[in-house]
């Protein structure tokens, strides 16, 4: 039996201010084929995970905290204990807007890494209304801070 334990798995930490834990997949002692899951911690007032798509559908579950939503055209506020699907190649952002530490689950599939997480640690995310669709009117800016050496 192979159990993933959230409080040994140090995680990485990227420059929008958040820190990931992969559960299933990446560098987890859990592999999967057909999808991949973690934890995300989202740092108070503007941790992000930022504008960005992938091939995977996935879906996204807040445990702790509030945030703003962007899913294409979209902008909508959520909180703890409400889940969104994003489909295929969908633009997508998380922002945590409170106060407090936001913390959500992942889930993907099919497994395998998603190019966003290495083009936000080189500073090369496409960005919002020049490379990739526009973010949704009124939404927070999207975070493309290069990190610093």
């Amino acid at each position: 039996m192979t159990i993933a334990d959230l409080a040994e798995i140090a995680g990485r930490s990227y420059p929008a201010r958040r820190r990931t834990q992969n559960l299933v997949g990446g560098a987890s002692p859990i592999q999967a084929a057909a999808f991949s899951m973690g934890h995300v911690t989202l740092e108070p007032n503007g941790g992000q995970v930022p504008w960005h798509n992938q091939e995977q559908e996935e879906i996204y579950f807040v445990i702790e905290g509030t945030g703003e939503m962007c899913l294409g055209s979209e902008r909508r506020e959520m909180r703890a204990g409400q889940a969104v699907y994003i489909p295929p190649r969908a633009f997508h952002q998380l922002t945590n807007t409170g106060p407090a530490p936001m913390r959500m689950i992942y889930c993907y599939g099919p497994a395998g890494d998603v190019a966003h997480w290495r083009q936000e640690l080189d500073g090369t995310l496409p960005r919002a209304g020049v490379e990739a669709p526009p973010l949704p009117a009124g939404a927070h800016p999207q975070c493309t801070e290069k990190p610093r050496s």
